[in-house]
């Protein structure tokens, strides 16, 4: 088995190599024809990579734009993490999923997908005003990049600040020694998020810990009948598991939790 599957990457891998290089051939020969026709048709822009002197400061600022861009790229998915309600609504799922013992069930795939899809609807209003009042200002050229930076992170400040716990916010100002802010724009983003983060933190233990009790309850229910009944080497998890997802059924325990999730947004 292990033999036929080596065999499959390599066709595998030798046909893209094929494929890429048939590509490769083609563009080549295009460039050709588009040469010898003197330059008549479309003309595609050559891309070159390289260190050097720069005639211009305009390029040295493009290329300080595009680096700031990647980096951006490279941190979204940590700023979808910590700057939205993603923290909150994967650790309860985490802890849901621990309370009924159900071991690997919901998959942790599915899992994320639920928590990322529930982020993108409670943050829709967020990503409708950026859209709003800073992308499309700035796609239009109305505005520019800095500006639809600084508007663009506006309704992310006011939605951390909305859940941010003011004794979080207190400690992280008092760590960074700065000066008590007089209102809540002037807190600086980096002193906000941590803050953010550790009351999300909070929250979410807290929901666990709700979430737990019921559960709990099943499983003592369950150990005092084996025990009384002399069933030492029986596990109770066999026994109570069944319990646990009967009644997360029967009380319709994803429509009151994502209701409960939503809510606890405002």
């Amino acid at each position: 088995m292990n033999k036929i599957l080596r065999k499959g990457w390599i066709k595998a891998l030798l046909g893209l190599f094929l494929m890429v290089m048939f590509l490769t051939m083609s563009c080549h020969e295009s460039a050709r024809a588009q040469g010898a026709g003197g330059g008549a048709g479309t003309i595609f822009p050559s891309v070159n990579i390289g260190v050097g002197a720069s005639q211009r400061p305009e390029d040295f600022a493009i290329t300080l734009q595009l680096l700031f861009l990647m980096t951006l790229l490279a941190l979204a998915p940590s700023i979808l993490i910590m700057m939205t309600c993603f923290t909150r609504i994967v650790v309860v799922f985490q802890f849901l999923r621990q309370a009924l013992g159900t071991q690997g069930m919901p998959a942790n795939q599915l899992l994320i997908s639920l928590a990322l899809f529930l982020t993108f609807y409670i943050m829709s209003p967020v990503w409708t005003d950026i859209n709003d009042n800073a992308l499309q200002p700035y796609l239009r050229h109305d505005i520019t990049q800095s500006e639809a930076f600084e508007i663009g992170l506006k309704p992310i400040r006011a939605f951390m600040l909305r859940q941010v716990r003011e004794k979080d916010l207190s400690l992280f100002v008092f760590m960074s020694k700065m000066e008590k802010p007089a209102t809540a724009d002037q807190v600086p983003t980096l002193v906000l998020v941590p803050a953010f983060i550790i009351s999300e933190l909070r929250i979410a233990l807290q929901i666990g810990f709700l979430l737990y009790l019921p559960f709990i309850m099943i499983d003592m229910i369950v150990s005092s009948v084996l025990l009384s009944m002399g069933m030492l080497m029986l596990p109770p998890i066999i026994i109570s598991l069944p319990f646990k997802v009967l009644l997360f059924v029967m009380v319709d325990g994803w429509y009151l939790l994502v209701s409960s999730l939503m809510r606890s947004f405002n």
